[in-house]
């Protein structure tokens, strides 16, 4: 646990290792809650678009890879005939 101090404008600074951990560069908004006992920070949900290189690999697949020509032909089968 760490501790951080209240400055005199009313403001913390979020030790290094938790933004890492977090994820929180410079200029991620937050919304701060009332818990009772204390407060709570989350990170506010921009609906921000992610690149193909930032969620590449996230997904396992498993068995024989399909080429995007066949994945077409099954995306354009599906338009026309919806189950």
């Amino acid at each position: 646990m760490e501790t951080v101090k209240l400055s005199s404008k009313g403001q913390v600074v979020i030790p290094k290792t938790l933004r890492e951990r977090h994820r929180w560069d410079a200029g991620t908004e937050l919304s701060i809650r009332d818990t009772g006992r204390g407060v709570a920070l989350e990170p506010v949900s921009t609906g921000k678009a992610l690149t193909a290189d930032q969620v590449a690999g996230c997904l396992k697949h498993v068995g024989r890879t399909v080429s995007i020509r066949t994945m077409n032909r099954v995306a354009e089968i599906a338009l026309r005939d919806p189950r």
